[in-house]
């Protein structure tokens, strides 16, 4: 997989889980977030995995905070 495809792929788990976000179903973000992480370990991207893992526990303390 090419840089351009990969970076389409996150794009676009970060597009969806922004759009469950914002009708405020955390947990279906939280669950597309781990997916785009999975997604990023599969690829040997370490630094990208822990950006979906950081938009996790964001997540995560939204969910706590309502």
């Amino acid at each position: 997989m090419d840089a351009a495809e990969k970076g389409q792929r996150y794009a676009r788990a970060f597009r969806k889980a922004g759009s469950f976000l914002a009708k405020g179903n955390i947990a279906r973000a939280v669950e597309t977030l781990k997916a785009g992480r999975e997604l990023a370990e599969s690829l040997g991207d370490h630094r990208m995995a822990r950006r979906f893992e950081a938009e996790i526990e964001a997540a995560g303390q939204a969910r706590n905070t309502d």
